[in-house]
């Protein structure tokens, strides 16, 4: 018999961490994209294609887990969660990068400026804040999925 992990692929706790990455993700794309130049700062635009990736790679993570959910067969096979193991890895340390990148520049923004308003406007600048709040849950719910899936790893050699 199989090793029940709570979060693994192909569980409930796995569905339910995906929903919340694409959430946070989406929200951090929402709040830095729309209406904001945020162009103008490279760390911005390394957070947007972060998001980008991570809501697609959450997506197709969120679909399989429900479908083995619903189907009650979970996929534990080696090869594919290797594969997820890899992916959920990469896509957690990119997007700490990118929040921390995010968060620093905004930081920097806020503080230079003494909260005048003279870089950004003062609603501008904390959207920026809150896209980077977001993309910091995000993150914990990425590496909580890529922990979750690299523990279940080692018991599918046998």
């Amino acid at each position: 018999m199989e090793e029940q992990v709570p979060g693994a692929i192909g569980t409930s706790g796995s569905l339910a961490l995906r929903l919340g990455q694409i959430i946070f993700s989406a929200a951090s794309l929402a709040f830095m994209c729309v209406g904001v130049e945020f162009y103008a700062y490279t760390s911005f635009c390394f957070l947007v294609t972060i998001k980008g990736l991570s809501v697609t790679w959450s997506l197709t993570m969120a679909m399989v887990d429900a479908s083995s959910v619903f189907a009650h067969r979970p996929s534990r096979r080696l090869h594919i969660v290797s594969v997820v193991v890899i992916g959920d890895w990469l896509l957690s340390l990119l997007s700490l990068a990118a929040a921390c990148s995010a968060a620093s520049v905004a930081d920097y923004i806020v503080t230079e400026t003494g909260g005048s308003g003279f870089v950004c406007g003062k609603k501008v600048c904390s959207r920026y804040q809150v896209s980077a709040a977001m993309a910091f849950m995000s993150w914990c719910l990425s590496l909580a999925s890529a922990l979750f899936n690299t523990w279940l790893l080692p018991s599918l050699y046998y």
